[in-house]
């Protein structure tokens, strides 16, 4: 393994704190709040330094989150399909998703609802936005990766954003989840 030089450590600790301050301001304040001057205030860089970081600006920084966000919430539900089972894969998967979106909700937002320049379903989909449907596909055995892992996916992605709004009552979330198992489990 190649040992980073003193100067491409400072280089990733200020790109990592971008980022860093990014999702901070996007989590108390929403992305709209986001922009490249408060963060390189934030930092305690100019602009022109975040630019050498992000060429793309705040629309490369919501990538960088979403990605990493994929990274996270593929490795969450990869873990509850592993440990899945005293509980059913599906209720086990369902939950730990639901749960990243609810904890991490501007992160949830840069992977779904802001506009990135990534996109499923494409020859060349970035392969962690693959993993992460891919391990839904394997949660409910579909093996074509096709419309079942879609309405899988949009059922739970449907939940999260009607609990976040208030429009589902929380203390029936097992309920749901139940329901999706009984949908997709064994197919």
């Amino acid at each position: 393994m190649n040992e980073q030089s003193p100067r491409e450590r400072r280089y990733e600790e200020r790109r990592r704190a971008i980022v860093d301050a990014a999702r901070h301001r996007a989590d108390d304040e929403g992305w709209a709040a986001v922009t490249t001057r408060h963060l390189a205030e934030a930092i305690g860089y100019s602009q022109p330094v975040l630019y050498g970081h992000f060429p793309g600006g705040k629309a490369e920084i919501v990538l960088t989150v979403a990605m990493e966000g994929f990274v996270e919430l593929t490795r969450r539900c990869r873990a509850a399909l592993d440990d899945a089972e005293a509980r059913g894969r599906v209720e086990s998967v369902a939950d730990a998703y639901l749960d990243f979106a609810r904890s991490h909700p501007a992160v949830y937002e840069a992977m779904f609802q802001q506009s990135i320049d990534a996109e499923f379903a494409v020859a060349h989909t970035p392969a962690d936005m693959r993993a992460g449907f891919d391990v839904l596909a394997e949660t409910i055995g579909d093996d074509a990766r096709g419309c079942a892992t879609e309405t899988f996916w949009a059922a739970l992605h449907g939940m999260h954003l009607l609990e976040r709004a208030g429009r589902m009552r929380p203390e029936s979330r097992a309920d749901r989840v139940a329901e999706l198992s009984a949908r997709y489990a064994n197919r």
